[in-house]
C-alpha cells in the first residue's frame, strides 16, 4: 500500500485543495513577516532544492520523495545551489587526500 493511500484515503489527514493549501500558506507568510508568492509549487520547489539538495540528499531520493516516475523530471527543477558546488568540490579533494596519505 502507497503511502498516500495510507494516509488519505483513511481520512487520518484531510485533503485541502490546491487553492486552500496556497491561502493557507500566504496566511502563514503573512504572520511570519514573509512578503513573497507563497504557493504551493514554490514550497515544494524550495523543499527539494533548499532543504534536500543543499543539505546532501541524492537526488534520486527526492525525486521518489517528490513523487516523480522519472529522475529527469526532478531534474528540470532541481538546481544545484552554488554553495553545494563548492561543498562537493572541498569534500572530493579531502577524499583524494585521504587516499593519497594512506597509500604513502
Amino acid at each position: 500500500m502507497a503511502i498516500q493511500e495510507v494516509y488519505f484515503n483513511t481520512g487520518i489527514l484531510p485533503i485541502s485543495s490546491n487553492q486552500k493549501t496556497n491561502s493557507y500558506l500566504k496566511e502563514v507568510g503573512t504572520s511570519c513577516g514573509i512578503d513573497k508568492n507563497m504557493t504551493f509549487h514554490v514550497a515544494r520547489h524550495t523543499f527539494a532544492t533548499t532543504v534536500m539538495l543543499s543539505n546532501g540528499v541524492p537526488i534520486e531520493t527526492v525525486s521518489k520523495l517528490l513523487g516523480h516516475t522519472k529522475l529527469s523530471t526532478t531534474q528540470i527543477y532541481a538546481r544545484v545551489v552554488e554553495s553545494k558546488i563548492s561543498e562537493d568540490i572541498s569534500n572530493l579533494l579531502e577524499r583524494f587526500r585521504d587516499k593519497k596519505s594512506k597509500s604513502a
